[in-house]
């Protein structure tokens, strides 16, 4: 079990502190943000509220119990980064690096999402 919580903690804290990064820079965005988000289409108001789910999502994580609010949040985590990923490639502006770097993203999410379920469950999946 203290493998499981190690391995948790250590992808969950790296994929939130990335969460929580994210959130920050879209509520105060630079110039640089908004016009990405304006070349993808989205309107202005859509910036603050996207970093406040995410604040509200790792919120949501951290804090102990409320496991539907959790799953709920991881939820909203991946349809984040899916719908981040189809917009940069429909708008033609995802290269390899960027398409890598949100697969390793979706891949912390995923391994967060299952030893957070191992941890509730009590069991050890690496022996």
């Amino acid at each position: 079990m203290k493998k499981t919580n190690t391995i948790y903690w250590i992808i969950t804290g790296l994929f939130l502190a990335f969460m929580l990064f994210a959130g920050i820079s879209e509520l105060l965005p630079p110039k640089e943000g908004q016009d990405i988000m304006a070349m993808l289409g989205y309107p202005k108001y859509l910036t603050p509220f996207l970093a406040v789910t995410k604040f509200l999502g790792v919120i949501a994580i951290l804090i102990p119990g409320f496991p539907r609010i959790k799953e709920w949040a991881y939820a909203g985590f991946a349809i984040d980064l899916i719908g981040a990923s189809y917009s940069m490639i429909a708008a033609g502006q995802m290269n390899a690096g960027g398409m890598i770097f949100m697969l390793v993203l979706l891949a912390f999410l995923a391994i967060s999402y299952i030893y957070h379920h191992k941890r509730l469950n009590g069991t050890n999946i690496v022996s």
